[in-house]
């Protein structure tokens, strides 16, 4: 799925089938659902959903909670203004949930040489 997808999905009821539940947060973001954009953050007990989450609370005015979640995400707290923020969290989970086999296996091995 591309960031452009993601967009135009933003029409429909629901979302996608096969985004993570930390993107489904996100979805839900853009949808202004605060509400289910908060449950699904909540549903990922990763650094992926402890970041979505800081976002959100940041984006509520819960400086200190969104700080607290920054830090289980492994995130310095962000400054840059909330779409900018949206739009860099969005581009790098879609990128690690939707990255090729191949070119995860080629980073892996230092590239596609064979001996």
């Amino acid at each position: 799925m591309t960031l452009d997808d993601l967009r135009q999905s933003l029409t429909t009821t629901n979302p996608p089938a096969g985004l993570t539940p930390a993107l489904i947060g996100m979805w839900w973001d853009a949808k202004g659902d605060w509400t289910r954009a908060h449950e699904s953050a909540q549903q990922d007990e990763g650094k992926d959903g402890a970041w979505v989450h800081a976002y959100l609370h940041r984006k509520e005015g819960d400086q200190s909670n969104a700080a607290y979640w920054y830090g289980r995400a492994g995130k310095v707290v962000c400054r840059e203004p909330l779409d900018a923020e949206w739009l860099s969290i969005v581009r790098e989970l879609l990128d690690r949930s939707y990255r090729s086999p191949l070119v995860i296996c080629e980073a892996a091995s230092g590239g596609l040489g064979f001996g």
